[in-house]
């Protein structure tokens, strides 16, 4: 059976087969050859994962940013941090930073956010003087952020493979999250005195009044979806559906920005997207039902506990594990694969699954960045139509931020309880 389950998906994927086919052969191939179990059993594990109401908010949730995305809401958002941070060295950078926090706190996507607030900071950065990898890098790391803010997608899909609250982890996600941007704050504004970037503006109260007016119904947005889940007006299902409503309300009604044609456009591709999510969600499910079956968690958690590995030393090994399979796979992905053996290990040595949960969204977010398979780093490739050696000369001082910071979450995790006891108080 190692065979089946073990080295067959890792020759798969090493062919470049997509990762639902992998985990797809590696079942099938396992029942047909060892296990006496009728095959029916596959399609009906496929469809019962899908039968969580937690994941009807990921369409939502994409529905709504790939709306706000397509119209003027990221450049009011923009325009509005950049006028109340003019004062502050490397304005440019910390407007990238918290743009990127506040459209994360919206859609939750981080390749969205690297597409939609790359196109408006990079000619910004670059005229002001700015080092190409510098704002390269910073443009494809900061939208690594929004797998931790909340409403994060792949935080409803740690919530689904773990069995956890779907609100508790959005809410032990807030402090890390501004955690992370604080850091990167500091490095951008530390770099602008390095470079001797000095801002171009001038602090107007007035200026900053107009611009936060003309963004209000968007920055409005994080608020009412926050909100409204921490004020027990709706659950985060229930969030994502409002937040749908509000980003065609003010997309179309109040911005006027776009038309009826583009609503419906932006929802034929939300339809693509959740698919390609849920086809994964599907297989990696009946992947974790076979594991579970076998007792491989059971098994490997009795040998852990039998080496005597301390909690420091066992969380280190994970994050390495993590780091390494962030570079390779993509977050969903390595949730839905690694959950159903981590969750109980971590369990078993007192580690809160919730805690472990904002460990996981870190650790998978600088995979997001990290060479060689990246997302972020092809979007930014992609879209912005960066050079990927300017790409990867940005990135390693970024990644020594996010770095620091998983330490920090890791090792304190008062940092991420804290934060879920308040907001779920």
């Amino acid at each position: 059976m190692i065979w089946t389950l073990g080295l067959l998906p890792v020759g798969l994927m090493l062919l470049g087969f997509p990762v639902f086919l992998v985990l797809l052969a590696a079942v099938t191939s396992t029942l047909v050859l060892f296990m006496q179990v009728p095959l029916t059993v596959l399609h009906q594990t496929m469809f019962g994962s899908l039968d969580a109401v937690a994941l009807l908010a990921i369409p939502f949730f994409i529905y709504a940013g790939e709306l706000m995305g397509s119209s003027s809401v990221a450049g009011r958002m923009v325009d509005a941090v950049r006028a109340s941070v003019t004062r502050m060295p490397g304005n440019l950078g910390v407007t990238t930073v918290g743009t990127a926090t506040i459209f994360g706190a919206v859609c939750g996507s981080s390749a969205a956010s690297v597409a939609t607030i790359g196109r408006t900071m990079l000619p910004a950065l670059t005229r002001t003087g700015h080092r190409p990898e510098f704002s390269a890098g910073l443009i494809t790391a900061v939208g690594a952020i929004d797998v931790i803010i909340p409403p994060s997608i792949p935080m409803i899909i740690y919530g689904t493979a773990a069995s956890e609250s779907v609100a508790r982890l959005y809410a032990a996600g807030v402090l890390p999250g501004l955690l992370i941007a604080g850091l990167l704050i500091l490095y951008v504004m530390w770099a602008a005195r390095r470079d001797g970037i000095r801002s171009e503006t001038v602090f107007s109260w007035r200026e900053l009044g107009v611009k936060v007016r003309r963004a209000a119904w968007a920055l409005g947005a994080p608020f009412i979806i926050l909100g409204g889940i921490y004020g027990g007006v709706f659950s985060p299902t229930e969030s994502a559906a409002v937040a749908c409503v509000y980003a065609i309300a003010i997309t179309r009604f109040i911005y006027r920005d776009l038309s009826w044609a583009q609503v419906l456009h932006c929802a034929s591709r939300t339809a693509f997207f959740t698919a390609q999510i849920l086809i994964i969600v599907a297989c990696a499910s009946v992947f974790s039902w076979l594991l579970t079956v076998n007792q491989v968690p059971a098994n490997l958690v009795a040998w852990i506990q039998a080496m005597e590995v301390p909690v420091w030393g066992l969380l280190l090994a994970i994050n390495l594990l993590l780091l390494v399979v962030g570079c390779f796979i993509d977050p969903l992905s390595a949730i839905l694969l690694l959950s159903p053996l981590l969750v109980p290990l971590v369990t078993a040595v007192g580690v809160d699954p919730v805690h472990f949960g904002i460990i996981v969204m870190v650790n998978l977010a600088i995979g997001l960045f990290t060479p060689p398979f990246g997302i972020n780093i092809f979007v930014a490739q992609s879209a912005l139509g960066l050079d990927l050696k300017t790409i990867y000369k940005g990135l390693a001082p970024f990644m020594v931020v996010y770095l620091v910071a998983l330490g920090l979450i890791t090792y304190v995790p008062q940092i991420s309880l804290v934060s879920m006891r308040l907001f779920m108080n």
